[in-house]
């Protein structure tokens, strides 16, 4: 690749642990009043996109015209979620999402579908009917919710994450496929090939994607489950498994794990050879163990967010990319256990802080989708645009 000798030394300080030390070197405050991220993308034929709730959209105005003025793509953050969308069997409640979808389409914004067939967020009436249906009842349960999803939406979500996080591989198979899994138990491996094969069928020119986290840093976890990642697509691709596209979650740890840009650079280059697109589907950055000062810790993950991006849009199959909320005002890092602050404090981990001003990461996602060289969209092995 044309840029990797520069992304060599841009990430080099990336290649070990980040520590709880201030840096040196304090970068310049990020523009206040240039194009947002998603017009940065556009020049080289990608976008940038985030996950948002209806409810935030309905209740936070400044909120919206930030959405509004940096992404081009949404995604539901859970309101496609079975266990929202299907609470009871037979019944199904897509108010949130159509409010999202619509929102998009008032807005000429793209929007992408998460998620149809994952382990968790699933109902307690759909976890307790599995075991004992009968082999027919069973596709039912998997695909008739692909089906009613897909075809609602058809021609309004372009994208859609089909099979989240199929893969685990401490839970003890040599494979690496998670076996802690509802539709695992219920189907076997085949209920991915039949997941993709019933979303093909009911919208044909949407873009179906595998997607899965700890793909990205230098560990013994996150090696493990690129093994098993590619292990499974290549298998899958192999019995014509329609997948279009592997979507990277992109939950980086910079203060727990390194990152090193070879080693995924490498494995973006072995999805790449199989003819697959990517995505960066739920970029952020968990900043807890950082600096206690916040100007040093922002500039660290925002080095870190700098050298990610890099090797992602060097690759010429990297498409969009989409954090995991956009503003510190909503991100579920400062919720979640191991990732929210024992003070109370918000993480840092999105391009806007919680008063929706850009911060220093959103500085350096900007540098590097201005630095990104030009995509030329091709065609997948579905025939669909990768």
């Amino acid at each position: 690749m044309k840029r990797r000798t520069f992304l060599a030394g841009a990430a080099a300080a990336c290649s070990v642990p980040l520590t709880t030390s201030a840096v040196p070197f304090v970068p310049p405050e990020p523009d206040t009043s240039g194009p947002g991220l998603d017009a940065r993308a556009r020049k080289s034929g990608r976008h940038f996109g985030c996950a948002i709730k209806s409810s935030q959209i309905a209740k936070d105005p400044d909120f919206t015209a930030a959405v509004l003025r940096e992404a081009g793509v949404i995604v539901e953050e859970y309101e496609l979620k079975r266990h929202v969308t299907q609470a009871k069997p037979g019944k199904y409640d897509f108010s949130g999402a159509d409010k999202l979808i619509d929102f998009a389409q008032k807005h000429g914004l793209g929007a992408r579908g998460h998620t149809l067939v994952w382990y968790a967020a699933n109902p307690p009436w759909l976890e307790a009917a599995l075991p004992g249906a009968s082999p027919r009842d069973r596709e039912e349960l998997l695909g008739g919710y692909i089906q009613t999803a897909m075809r609602r939406y058809a021609g309004r979500i372009t994208e859609w994450d089909v099979v989240n996080e199929p893969v685990e591989p401490n839970q003890g198979r040599r494979d690496g496929m998670r076996a802690k899994n509802i539709w695992e138990q219920a189907f076997g491996d085949r209920y991915i090939d039949l997941a993709f094969q019933i979303a093909r069928e009911s919208d044909p020119r949407a873009k179906l994607f595998l997607t899965d986290f700890g793909l990205e840093h230098n560990s013994r976890r996150c090696a493990a489950r690129r093994d098993a990642i590619l292990e499974l697509l290549e298998g899958a691709l192999s019995r014509g498994v329609p997948i279009d596209a592997l979507g990277v979650q992109g939950h980086l740890k910079p203060f727990r794990e390194p990152f090193d840009e070879r080693i995924f650079a490498d494995f973006l280059d072995r999805v790449r050879g199989m003819g697959l697109g990517i995505a960066i589907t739920e970029f952020d950055i968990a900043d807890r163990g950082g600096p206690a000062d916040v100007t040093a810790r922002d500039a660290q993950v925002a080095a870190v967010g700098r050298a990610f991006l890099d090797v992602a849009l060097d690759n010429p199959a990297m498409g969009s990319v989409l954090s995991w909320g956009l503003s510190d005002r909503y991100s579920w890092l400062s919720t979640y256990p191991d990732y929210r602050w024992p003070d109370g404090q918000k993480s840092r981990g999105l391009p806007l802080d919680a008063d929706l001003k850009r911060k220093r990461l959103w500085a350096e996602m900007a540098a590097a989708f201005d630095a990104a060289p030009p995509r030329r969209a091709s065609i997948g092995p579905q025939g669909v645009p990768a």
